[in-house]
């Protein structure tokens, strides 16, 4: 049975919000809502936050958590996971999961269901989590993105866009987020890293477009909880509000 562990890339600037994971959310920083819902499953063998900033290893350590300080050169949070994997003693079947440090209402049961695909079938080596979008903003806003997938559940293509989009102006069209949380494989995950960045990765910023740009598949697996990435302070406002009011997500 593969080893799973879980990896939260963590950096501090930020051009939207910096210093973001260790902004006060109801009492502790954003870093460590994240770390303990990860902590709080069987299935996780290992969880550790990468990063390049010692005021967040410093606060990850501080509250008992696991750290591994990681290069600032990196081009995205899994190229951070990967440079952090390569200190753990893993072979090439493990799994490791990315959870995204600004997502402090994910689900931990979320860690399961993206990595069942990868437990059950052992060619695939890259799943992500998806969610039907409810509210009607997100369908145009290029925060959320959207993915559109083939009818075994592999993504044809991620965008900050509107995709599909609808000409005929007819019907409901199911319209889907990508929620980021990640599984690979080690050795896919080791080999994603070494790629040259995509020319759709740059043009949108989205590293998942490096994958299928170089021809590997991603199976994506429709999960029943949304969440809210903290990109901004009005968001994290919104986050706190949640928390205290004990709500779900809406």
């Amino acid at each position: 049975m593969p080893e799973v562990v879980c990896i939260i890339p963590a950096r501090y600037q930020s051009s939207r919000f910096e210093g973001k994971p260790l902004a006060d959310v109801c009492g502790k920083p954003m870093i460590q809502h994240v770390y303990e819902k990860a902590s709080g499953l069987e299935t996780v063998s290992y969880v550790a936050v990468a990063t390049d900033d010692e005021r967040i290893f410093d606060t990850v350590t501080g509250f008992g958590g696991n750290a591994i300080m990681t290069s600032d050169h990196h081009r995205s949070g899994t190229d951070r996971i990967a440079e952090a994997v390569e200190t753990l003693d893993l072979v090439d079947s493990d799994i490791v999961v990315n959870i995204q440090g600004d997502q402090p209402l994910f689900v931990p049961s979320q860690i399961d269901e993206v990595v069942k695909p990868l437990l059950g079938d052992p060619s695939i080596d890259f799943c992500t989590l998806i969610y039907r979008i409810r509210r009607d903003e997100e369908i145009y806003h290029p925060n959320a993105v959207k993915v559109v997938f083939d009818k075994d559940h592999y993504a044809l293509y991620f965008s900050r866009a509107t995709i599909p989009f609808e000409r005929a102006g007819k019907g409901e069209i199911p319209y889907y987020k990508h929620h980021g949380i990640y599984s690979y494989r080690k050795a896919f995950l080791m080999a994603f890293s070494r790629l040259e960045e995509g020319c759709l990765e740059r043009i949108e910023a989205l590293e998942q477009l490096r994958a299928l740009e170089y021809g590997y598949r991603i199976k994506v697996v429709e999960t029943m909880h949304d969440s809210v990435e903290v990109d901004t302070p009005e968001e994290l406002e919104r986050v706190k509000k949640i928390i205290r009011e004990g709500n779900t997500v809406s």
